[in-house]
């Protein structure tokens, strides 16, 4: 996947469009991520005793990875990602445009 935990993305599809948020959790099997602040569902939950009231809860869905673009703080803006190894033979991901890396 293009995408880590922890990564600042913008989602450039769907009815979330434009978001920019921080990963959440991955899903691989599903090639789906979850961001944070982007695509909230609302669920009605029935009230289940005195600890755990009725109402409705917001809560974030899952995003197709394929809708997520890196934001490059450099750049300022959604940025397509490559592969640069470093001189100790480490690989790190870097915004295409401007060459900043994505991993610190």
């Amino acid at each position: 996947m293009h995408i880590k935990t922890g990564d600042t993305v913008i989602v450039q599809a769907g009815k979330s469009k434009g978001v920019k948020g921080k990963v959440l959790r991955i899903m691989p099997k599903d090639n789906k991520a979850i961001v944070e602040g982007a695509n909230i569902q609302t669920k009605h939950t029935k009230p289940r005793g005195p600890q755990q009231p009725g109402g409705i809860v917001k809560s974030e869905g899952a995003i197709e990875v394929s809708n997520l673009m890196l934001f490059c703080s450099t750049c300022n803006a959604g940025r397509r990602s490559g592969v640069k190894f470093l001189d100790n033979g480490k690989k790190v991901r870097v915004c295409v445009k401007c060459g900043a890396q994505f991993d610190k």
